[in-house]
């Protein structure tokens, strides 16, 4: 009886240190995971071989949006965010190997809910639309090609926290980063950015763009 426990216990552990290895190796981006559940090893990196360098211009504004710190703001956390999570290093256009650029398409706000006291608004929404495009300066190549890409964000107007729109946006803008610089990892067996975006159209400045609330 004594045996058999001690074989059991050596296989519970056995089992939870194999468990435990996965999870590690999952989060490092060493294992991929199918639906199923299970996963396999690879060494494959998760960002792009041969690129080591981006450009990332001031980001433009769409000529709907009328706050025009934003895409200051945005930009400056798409460096940091670059900085933070990748193995590139941002640089100036001209020893990079890929640039970043893109542009804040339309920002549009909404009232989620009144405060029934004062009248006042309570929640609001912010909904910024984007396009970008991530390319390799050394060949033209379209890395990444994002022709509307949506964010949404809530703040509370109201009292106690009384945020204006400058403090509710800022963690809508960390967000938008953090998704967008997501986009410039590797595809690992999936199809071409361009074939699941459509093969939008290349996003021009001077071009139309859909009307949004002035913000």
């Amino acid at each position: 009886m004594r045996s058999f426990v001690r074989r059991f216990r050596r296989h519970a552990a056995g089992a939870m240190m194999s468990a435990a290895m996965l999870a590690t190796l999952a989060l490092a981006g060493c294992v991929e995971m199918d639906g199923d559940g299970q996963g396999s090893y690879t060494m494959r990196d998760q960002y792009r071989e041969g690129i080591t360098s981006v450009y990332v211009p001031m980001w433009g504004r769409g000529k709907n949006v009328y706050r025009r710190e934003l895409e200051f703001r945005l930009t400056e956390a798409v460096v940091k965010r670059i900085e933070l999570d990748t193995e590139y290093k941002v640089t100036d256009r001209s020893r990079a190997d890929t640039e970043l650029s893109g542009e804040i398409v339309t920002v549009e706000q909404s009232q989620l809910g009144f405060n029934p006291d004062t009248g006042n608004p309570r929640e609001t929404l912010i909904t910024m639309t984007l396009a970008f495009v991530w390319r390799d300066l050394r060949n033209g190549e379209e890395l990444v090609r994002e022709a509307e890409m949506t964010v949404s964000d809530t703040y509370i107007r109201d009292a106690p926290l009384g945020e204006d729109f400058f403090q509710g946006s800022q963690s809508l803008i960390e967000r938008a980063s953090k998704r967008i610089v997501e986009r410039m990892e590797t595809d690992w067996g999936v199809e071409d950015d361009a074939e699941d975006n459509g093969g939008g159209d290349e996003f021009d400045e001077s071009a139309d763009e859909p009307a949004a609330d002035g913000y």
